[in-house]
């Protein structure tokens, strides 16, 4: 899918912001065409603050002038604008390609309302094709790995699971300063089962299922954006 869609789709979000004044900010590549596009506004007189999910949606925040907060200064966010690797009917999700997933989770959380715009390609009959990122503590990896993998057997699952790596090899480290696994389902039949597996662990620090969080998904091709909505 082209750039268009993703653009389109930002551009649909734009016009959801309304009375919204505190706005939280995703991280991605559709994502990164809002934040452009916010920017834009704020230098026509726009006014809002803004809660940035990662160090590089930040620093693209500042570079355009919008007016950053921290998320313990402010008391709730109207809505956060954020991307998706994956989609289902449900508006369930699965984040966290880009390695942002936990920051993106906190400030979700603290929405009254999140929008997630994505390319049509994004959207899926089940989800699980996209591997599920799972962030975890250094300490004793290895060890939460294999109760990871434990808990995927118990589940009935079969895929593999892998250390996220850079360019260079080595481990990717997010801005938490965590590790990532990315566990590889095929379909995940029972997301909500599998995130209470996967959050009993004591070495999980969070994951990319994004449950009943999504209440509106503006979905592009390169010529239309559709709605879906709960």
């Amino acid at each position: 899918m082209t750039d268009l869609a993703k653009l389109l789709a930002a551009k649909a979000a734009i016009k959801e912001i309304g009375n919204a004044r505190r706005i939280g900010l995703g991280t991605g590549s559709t994502a990164r065409h809002f934040v452009q596009l916010l920017g834009e506004a704020v230098a026509q007189g726009f006014e809002c603050i803004s809660v940035a999910t990662s160090i590089e949606t930040e620093q693209q925040a500042k570079s355009l002038n919008i007016v950053l907060k921290d998320l313990d200064e402010v008391e709730e966010l109207d809505l956060v604008v954020d991307g998706a690797d994956e989609l289902d009917a449900d508006l369930n999700l699965i984040k966290g390609g880009g390695g942002a997933l936990l920051r993106e989770k906190i400030v979700a959380s603290k929405a009254k309302r999140m929008i997630v715009i994505a390319d049509k390609s994004k959207m899926v009959e089940h989800l699980g094709e996209f591997p599920l990122p799972i962030e975890i503590n250094r300490f004793a990896f290895a060890t939460t790995t294999n109760q990871i993998k434990n808990s995927m057997r118990e589940l009935n699952y079969n895929g593999e699971l892998k250390l996220r790596q850079t360019e260079n090899n080595e481990p990717f480290i997010t801005d938490g300063g965590h590790y990532i696994i990315d566990a590889f389902f095929s379909r995940i039949l029972d997301a909500n089962r599998l995130s209470s597996a996967l959050l009993n662990i004591a070495g999980v620090v969070q994951h990319g299922l994004f449950l009943n969080m999504c209440d509106l998904a503006l979905i592009a091709d390169d010529n239309n954006v559709t709605r879906y909505e709960k």
